[in-house]
């Protein structure tokens, strides 16, 4: 069973880059046994990342009406995301839909916790806001933190 840090989003679509923008100021921090990945937010990739996993942070951006940089975290191994958390996909399918499906088939592990960081701007093109980029670099701070655990 593996570790992993998951980061959700487009690096091509402004603060939807939060997740991979995240997993790239993990990088240097991390553990060698920790596994940092990207994905796109489809729902058959994600979950082939989930399976297997024994402990895993996701990191994605949200649209819930925070301020942008805004970061929420929910343990989602406990219980399913509320309906008002604004994580939500360009596909047809999105993250929270996704992380019900893996706890459907036995696949969402023990320990999952997503981070969702409040994004201002999603243009294709635009690089990462302030506010998301500092709030990558919190996010990062915490997963670095609760890793050592």
């Amino acid at each position: 069973m593996v570790r992993r840090v998951i980061g959700v989003g487009n690096c091509d679509r402004g603060d939807d880059a939060a997740g991979p923008a995240c997993i790239a100021a993990l990088h240097a921090r991390l553990a060698n046994d920790i596994e940092l990945l990207s994905c796109g937010g489809e729902p058959a990739a994600l979950l082939a990342l989930l399976e297997g996993s024994r402990e895993v942070y996701l990191i994605d951006a949200c649209a819930a009406g925070l301020p942008a940089g805004g970061i929420r975290r929910w343990n989602v191994a406990r219980q399913p995301l509320p309906a008002r958390a604004g994580i939500s996909s360009t596909h047809g399918v999105g993250l929270a839909e996704a992380l019900e499906l893996a706890r459907a088939l036995g696949v969402l592990p023990r320990r999952c916790v997503l981070y969702a960081i409040e994004g201002r701007s999603y243009e294709a093109g635009a690089a990462l806001s302030a506010p998301v980029l500092a709030a990558v670099e919190s996010v990062a701070r915490r997963i670095e933190r609760a890793s050592e655990r």
